[in-house]
C-alpha cells in the first residue's frame, strides 16, 4: 500500500481515528519549522495557524480594495454630479477637463468628437477620427495607438501609459477621450476597464446632450 492509498483510505474510514486513538496520539512528525518530532495534534495547530494567516492577509487585501473602490465610486458620484450640473458644449468640456485632472489626477487628457456641432478645436485628424470609430472599448497600455504629440505636444515625450475611450451613443462612436500618465503603471493592458467604461458613458452622454441641442 503506498501512501496514496493510505491518506484515500483514511479519508473513506475516519472511524479509524476512533477505534485506534491510542495510535494516533502515539504517532509524531517533522516539525515544519524544523528541529525535534511533533505530535499530530500539534502539527494540526501549524496548519491551523498558518490557514488563519493567509485568510487575514487576504481579508485585508479585499478590505483594501473595497476602500479603494468606495474612494472611485465617490469621484465618479462628484463627477457625474458635475456633468448633470453644467449646460454648453464648451462648459461641459471644461468640466471634463477639471474633473479628471483634478479628482481622478489624471496628469494629460485629451477629448476629441467628430460631430457637426463640433468646434474646430476639438475635431481629430483623421487618424485619430479612425482609431475612435474602431474601438468599441477602452484600451489602455504602455504603447501609444497614434502619434502622442498631436495630442499632448511636448509632453508626449514623458508619457508611458495611456488610456483610449471611445465615446459612444446608441453604438454609433462621435469622439475619444485619451488619458496618459508618466507612471508606466497607471493605465496598464490588464487592468480592469469597468470604471473607465462608466466614466466614458457618462461624458458620451453629458456631450451628445448638448451636440444635440447646438
Amino acid at each position: 500500500m503506498n501512501a496514496d492509498e493510505v491518506a484515500a483510505y483514511l479519508k473513506a474510514h475516519p472511524e479509524f481515528f476512533e477505534q485506534y486513538g491510542e495510535v494516533v496520539a502515539d504517532l509524531s512528525m517533522p516539525s515544519p519549522h524544523g528541529g525535534r518530532a511533533i505530535s499530530i495534534s500539534e502539527r494540526q495547530i501549524f496548519t491551523l495557524r498558518e490557514r488563519s494567516k493567509k485568510l487575514e492577509s487576504k481579508l485585508a487585501e479585499m478590505i483594501q480594495f473595497g476602500e479603494e473602490n468606495d474612494v472611485i465610486i465617490q469621484k465618479i458620484h462628484r463627477f457625474t454630479l458635475s456633468m448633470i450640473r453644467t449646460r454648453g458644449l464648451l462648459e461641459v468640456v471644461h468640466a471634463i477637463d477639471e474633473g479628471l485632472h483634478g479628482d481622478f489626477v489624471v496628469p494629460q487628457v485629451a477629448l476629441r468628437l467628430w460631430h457637426d456641432a463640433t468646434p474646430s478645436s476639438l475635431r481629430p485628424s483623421a487618424a485619430l477620427h479612425h482609431l475612435g470609430e474602431s474601438l468599441t472599448e477602452p484600451q489602455c497600455g504602455s504603447v501609444a495607438l497614434i502619434d502622442a504629440t498631436e495630442l499632448f505636444g511636448d509632453a508626449a515625450a514623458d508619457l508611458q501609459s495611456y488610456a483610449y475611450v471611445p465615446l459612444r451613443t446608441a453604438g454609433v462612436a462621435f469622439g475619444l477621450l485619451v488619458m496618459a500618465s508618466e507612471d508606466e503603471r497607471r493605465f496598464y493592458a490588464e487592468m480592469g476597464t469597468v470604471y473607465l467604461t462608466c466614466i466614458g458613458d457618462l461624458i458620451a452622454a453629458s456631450l451628445q446632450r448638448e451636440l444635440d441641442a447646438a
